[in-house]
């Protein structure tokens, strides 16, 4: 996934690809579709990280002591490494987002997979992960954009409720920045009066759009704040603005009336000016970011919430206020966006933020991927070309000889006449020279391209690992051959992406997926019991039986994990049985592993069918396997069938028990029909069209299990 990245060593700002995360903690995973970038804050880290090593020290003196006392007590090669790897660390930008929950952990019990939040604490990253605090569910009629300013609206929120205000007082806003038209607002809803003042005339512009009752120069201020209080002064001020220099302070005591309240937000130098403090007796409150719970690990990490008899305004009580209040319409944060730029050229926004790019700028809003609960499934163009027939046997190419292919497909491939086996590849010379000699084939080799290059060679077959079977599949396809490829096609949706293109370039060759129930006469003969019966109710349970974590298959990069290196087989079979494209797709798998049982290894995947069918695959890995691995109920039209194993099955039509006959599991009957189909020049024995969305079924089943919830398939037009 995408996320924003700052180097604080290099300086280096990019959007770097960093691994999914986990529920790191009481908290939800969310799916951000935008997020706002807070200007002061993320300008400041920016700057800080452009600075050299010296001018980063200068910058931060406490820090630097904190080293120097680390070099007394550790010396100083240990403290240098320490240094060096915290700056060597990318840091997150970003605290103010909103998305679509993607998981929860079981302490969330108010939010779900599919709700809509605003997130606190985390923001510019495609997926991330929110503290259950910092999560806030959004009102039905607010949008994403104004939702992601939420968190930036609760510093405001906290502003206003530090300054202590009462309906009808006057109160000084010093600072129009982002924070400070955002307090505006939320200081006329509270009822009062609101004299706003900046260096920048046209947010003083905006800010009079935008309800401020005066608007003016700071340099103004004073004479300002005088007329309009008849010289009494204002009733409370609150600083939202962002200085080195002590001005803004000096002039917040200049223009307070008695006993004012004066509100810190923005980041400004605070000497507080004894004389205009000590006459009127005014009071400075600094407000802490978002409220109650900030900075406490208890609270945002944890989850543990304060009483709300006690506490009634914690930082997410207020985030929940200022969406209350948009949902109103009494806070507008849509004429302070300036800018909508997509996470890809998010650099862009920061030069924008940083000078670098001299334009205007105030809100700025970085979009992402729209989340869609349709997941459109790639289009795909049945093929009208056949393949130009042979006037010789097939000549075979096989990649890969592991145990498959040694136990299984090799012997039987050696007596089908309508093969000729040519070349065999593996990266295991032993191995390659062995199976050669074994099978019969003309040579050996451990360059898999020399398969492709040879003429002789009509048919690739891939059995090789998961994770090289897409790079296979294309590399057979753009050298003009035909591909029986083993379960599964691809591990990754745009890799489906790349062959379905490349099929379409090579529409006169075959590509086939070792999905071989389909061709067990025992199927078969179902499928004719069940031919014009209606929609059909099928339950397919595998106890696959346990693979201990470290397994390859369990590696995603490697294997794919276990539903989509095997439970395409069912899917597949499915989609055969019902002659019918899956349209729903959901999926659960147990909710804690144990030490003989892993999460992704006990699935259940519904799927309904275009044509009214349901299907259920259980996928089991906790199960004992000396019990039948496969074992399919089907019902429908009044008959039943039941297939054990593929090696005994019966159904029962008006009251009679029939045997159902065959043995096999497809797989030779499947190897025949491929060299039938290339020799004789036939369409595939499986169309492409239902192997791509078989793949692509697969990979929705396994989405709907990490975000708990159904997933609509549909065909991209």
């Amino acid at each position: 996934m995408k996320q924003i990245l700052q180097h604080i060593r290099s300086g280096k700002l990019e959007v770097g690809e960093v691994c999914e995360p986990a529920l790191a903690g009481p908290g939800v995973l969310v799916v951000t579709q935008a997020s706002v970038i807070s200007a002061g804050t993320e300008r400041m880290i920016t700057e800080f990280a452009e600075k050299s090593f010296i001018g980063k020290a200068r910058s931060r003196p406490e820090d630097v002591k904190q080293v120097i006392n680390k070099i007394k007590r550790d010396g100083f090669k240990a403290t240098f490494q320490s240094v060096w790897a915290r700056l060597d660390q990318p840091m997150a930008l970003g605290y103010s987002a909103a998305g679509i929950v993607l998981a929860v952990s079981p302490e969330v019990t108010n939010l779900k997979a599919g709700d809509r939040v605003a997130c606190g604490g985390a923001g510019h990253a495609e997926i991330i992960f929110v503290p259950k605090n910092l999560a806030v569910p959004m009102p039905e009629n607010l949008d994403f954009e104004s939702a992601s300013f939420a968190t930036l609206g609760s510093i405001a929120m906290q502003g206003v409720r530090v300054a202590g205000l009462v309906i009808g007082q006057k109160v000084a806003v010093i600072g129009l920045g982002l924070l400070g038209l955002i307090t505006i607002q939320l200081v006329k809803a509270a009822g009062c009066r609101v004299i706003g003042a900046d260096i920048d005339p046209e947010k003083i512009t905006l800010a009079q759009k935008l309800g401020c009752d005066r608007a003016c120069l700071v340099s103004s201020l004073a004479d300002v704040i005088g007329e309009y209080t008849v010289n009494e002064g204002a009733d409370a001020v609150i600083i939202t603005a962002a200085s080195h220099s002590n001005e803004p302070m000096e002039l917040a005591a200049q223009i307070a009336g008695k006993k004012a309240i004066i509100s810190s937000i923005g980041a400004v130098k605070m000497d507080v000016p004894r004389g205009p403090f000590y006459q009127k007796e005014l009071q400075l409150r600094i407000s802490t970011s978002y409220g109650p719970g900030r900075y406490d690990a208890q609270y945002e990490q944890k989850g543990i919430d304060y009483p709300r008899a006690y506490v009634p305004w914690t930082e997410q009580r207020n985030m929940a206020c200022v969406l209350d209040m948009m949902a109103q319409g009494k806070l507008d944060v849509k004429p302070l966006i300036t800018h909508r730029i997509p996470i890809e050229d998010a650099a862009r926004a920061y030069n924008i933020i940083g000078g670098k790019i001299k334009e205007r700028y105030l809100g700025i809003v970085l979009e992402y991927p729209k989340f869609e609960q349709k997941q459109f499934m790639p289009l795909v163009k049945p093929s009208a070309v056949k393949p130009s027939p042979l006037d010789k046997k097939a000549g075979i190419g096989v990649i890969g000889a592991g145990n498959f292919a040694k136990l299984v497909m090799l012997p039987a491939m050696k007596h089908i006449d309508n093969y000729k086996l040519i070349g065999l590849a593996d990266v295991d010379g032993l191995v390659a020279t062995y199976c050669q000699k074994k099978f019969d084939f003309s040579y050996a080799t451990g360059d898999y391209k020399k398969l492709l290059d040879d003429d002789k060679i009509d048919i690739i077959f891939v059995t090789t690992r998961h994770d090289m079977h897409a790079m296979l599949v294309k590399d057979a396809l753009s050298a003009g051959k035909h591909v029986m490829v083993e379960k599964p096609l691809c591990l990754t949706e745009q890799q489906l992406r790349e062959i379905i293109e490349l099929v379409e370039q090579h529409p006169d060759r075959i590509l086939m997926v070792g999905f071989n129930r389909r061709f067990a006469p025992m199927a078969v003969e179902v499928k004719k019991v069940f031919k014009d019966k209606g929609p059909l109710v099928i339950d397919y349970m595998c106890n696959a039986g346990f693979v201990p974590k470290q397994g390859w298959t369990h590696d995603i990069e490697i294997g794919g994990g276990r539903v989509i290196s095997e439970g395409c087989h069912f899917i597949d079979w499915m989609i055969w049985l019902t002659d019918s494209m899956p349209i729903k797709v959901y999926s659960q798998s147990i909710s804690r592993e144990t030490s003989k049982s892993l999460k992704e290894d006990n699935v259940m995947t519904s799927i309904q069918f275009e044509n009214g069918s349901i299907g259920n695959m259980s996928y089991i890995g906790c199960g004992d396997q000396s019990y039948t691995k496969e074992y399919i109920q089907i019902y429908g039209g009044g008959s039943i069938a039941v297939i054990e194993d593929f090696k005994r099955g019966f159904y029962i039509e008006n009251g009679k028990r029939i045997r159902l006959p065959g043995t096999s599991k497809g797989h030779l009957e499947q190897w025949c029909e491929v060299a039938e189909a290339v020799k004789y020049g036939r369409p595939s024995p499986i169309p492409f069209e239902q192997i791509a969305c078989t793949t692509w079924c697969t990979f929705k089943a396994l989405d709907s299990l990490r975000i708990g919830q159904a997933i609509e398939i549909g065909i991209q037009q």
